[in-house]
């Protein structure tokens, strides 16, 4: 594994963890418990989920472009939300705090709103950053010619 995905791969890791920390503390010092379920503990946590799962999706894949990483990890959040329709989560949920924070408990489609809202502003960040990196290093976007100059000069 080239050193290059290693830093990226623990530095995703790392921001997983500070998404989950701040979902954490949201739900800690506003209602008390990691059981609430207020408005602000569960539309925070939707989008610090998505977001979670932005960084993970990029420490299991780091060469995917934001897009596709995106596209990605808001698929495993519905699909996840969906799960919820078999009830399933809902019993696991009953027995460990763990599977509650994971899978869920119950349905609700206002919950398929909020998981953009922690993806989009990532890949936003990510696209801008990788374009930083590409003029900084004197990548062109412009296509290039047999001769490898850009063409239009």
């Amino acid at each position: 594994m080239p050193l290059k995905h290693l830093r990226f791969r623990l530095s995703m890791l790392a921001a997983a963890a500070v998404f989950l920390a701040v979902a954490l503390a949201i739900r800690a010092l506003s209602a008390g418990s990691l059981y609430s379920n207020g408005r602000l503990e569960q539309y925070s946590g939707n989008a610090l989920y998505a977001s979670m799962t932005y960084a993970g999706t990029l420490f299991l894949w780091p060469p995917l472009r934001p897009l596709l990483a995106g596209g990605t990890a808001l698929a495993w959040c519905w699909a996840m939300e969906c799960f919820q329709l078999t009830g399933l989560p809902a019993e696991l949920s009953a027995h460990s705090l763990l599977a509650r924070l994971v899978l869920g408990v119950q349905f609700d489609p206002t919950d398929l709103l909020w998981y953009p809202a922690g993806i989009v502003p990532l890949v936003a960040v990510h696209q801008l950053l990788l374009r930083r990196v590409a003029i900084w290093c004197g990548w062109s976007s412009r296509p290039t010619g047999p001769t490898g100059s850009a063409r239009g000069r």
